[in-house]
């Protein structure tokens, strides 16, 4: 299938949630920068995998592109159409052409309405309904094509398991025909047996149907079976995108290779030699950023010259594959070898403790209880 031609263009994104506080008139003492500045295109055809983590403002991103939560700046162009400026009736109309799948898909359904209910429901609502006769055969078809037999119309969410739930999810979100699907963790709540299944599943809709994915995930194993592009988002920005095999082939930035370094391999003796990069301190807080790179509190390469100060932009680097770009101000040294990584010193204390944590002390536990 050619994919050259863009469905989805982010311009800019950003998404400030305001902090208040008052007891009587709230008032605004600051915002949460869960996502500030994200640009990516996704084309037609496409599997865009969106990986990070928890915490690094990527449910809030796919959220935001489907218009779920309010976009504080930046454009969302859905085939042509800046999604973020429509309001009320040309946003439900659009809204048909795109789609989310949930994480927790017990969550999403309601309990009160049988299956049938529930996709009935979707197809009423944006005008695909046909008569009775004609929606039967459509949502026995749709059921079929997920996998589940025609007698699950009848039944509530309560009385499947959760990968047959998470198949209902995706039903639904097929039954008004969509153009992309935006599916968030789809698999993280299931065992390793029905991930497979799901994911297969996905893979078989939309060579038979010409789907869009963005598929938000952090376990970096789901990510490369199903993605042919990767972003790696940090605490509300993109920091690399690439084509799969190539950003696990030769990960630029080094926060990438912090989280592949993580990702275990079955191999001993490879898992014994291969480079681990342990990252200190805790994930910032996204009411208030670190200024410059948002990663140079945790970075083994930061330089003060431009880390500090600096917001570097995310560019293309000479010598790496098409369209992998890095937001690093020292992807070239740090590829070549020029930089090395070297211990990251804390600032204060706070930055290596979680709130409520007591700090290590020496001495045995005897000696400090008796202090």
């Amino acid at each position: 299938m050619e994919k050259s031609e863009p469905l989805l263009d982010v311009r800019d994104l950003a998404v400030h949630f305001p902090i208040k506080r008052g007891l009587v008139l709230d008032r605004t003492v600051g915002h949460v920068y869960a996502v500030d500045g994200v640009s990516l295109h996704i084309a037609r055809g496409e599997t865009y995998g969106l990986v990070g983590e928890s915490g690094c403002g990527k449910t809030t991103l796919g959220r935001a592109i489907l218009r779920l939560v309010d976009v504080t700046a930046g454009h969302v162009t859905f085939d042509g159409v800046d999604v973020a400026q429509l309001r009320g009736e040309r946003l439900r109309l659009m809204r048909r052409r795109f789609q989310m799948v949930f994480q927790d898909p017990m969550s999403s359904l309601d309990p009160r309405q049988s299956v049938e209910s529930l996709l009935t429901e979707g197809m009423k609502a944006h005008g695909l309904s046909r008569g009775p006769a004609v929606d039967g055969a459509r949502l026995r078809e749709l059921v079929d094509s997920v996998g589940l037999p025609a007698t699950a119309l009848r039944r509530y969410p309560h009385e499947f398991s959760g990968g047959q739930r998470q198949r209902i999810g995706i039903a639904r979100a097929l039954c008004v025909e969509p153009d992309l699907i935006v599916a968030d963790e789809p698999v993280s709540a299931l065992d390793v047996s029905v991930q497979a299944q799901v994911l297969n599943l996905l893979g078989r809709l939309q060579a038979e149907l010409g789907l869009t994915y963005l598929v938000i995930a952090h376990d970096l194993a789901v990510v490369r079976h199903v993605s042919d592009r990767v972003g790696v988002m940090y605490l509300g920005g993109l920091v690399e995108e690439s084509p799969s095999q190539a950003l696990y082939d030769d990960p630029q930035h080094p926060y990438t290779r912090a989280l592949l370094s993580a990702v275990p391999v079955p191999d001993p003796e490879l898992e014994d030699r291969r480079e681990r990069i342990l990252l200190t301190g805790d994930l910032p807080s996204p009411a208030s950023p670190p200024a410059g790179c948002r990663f140079h509190t945790r970075c083994p390469w930061r330089q003060p010259q431009r880390c500090d100060d600096e917001r570097p932009a995310l560019r293309v680097i000479p010598g790496a594959p098409d369209g992998h770009r890095v937001a690093c101000h020292y992807a070239e040294d740090i590829r070549s070898g020029k930089l090395q990584p070297h211990r990251v010193e804390p600032e204060s204390v706070d930055d290596v403790l979680v709130p409520g944590a007591v700090p290590d002390l020496p001495g045995s536990v005897t000696e400090i209880l008796g202090r």
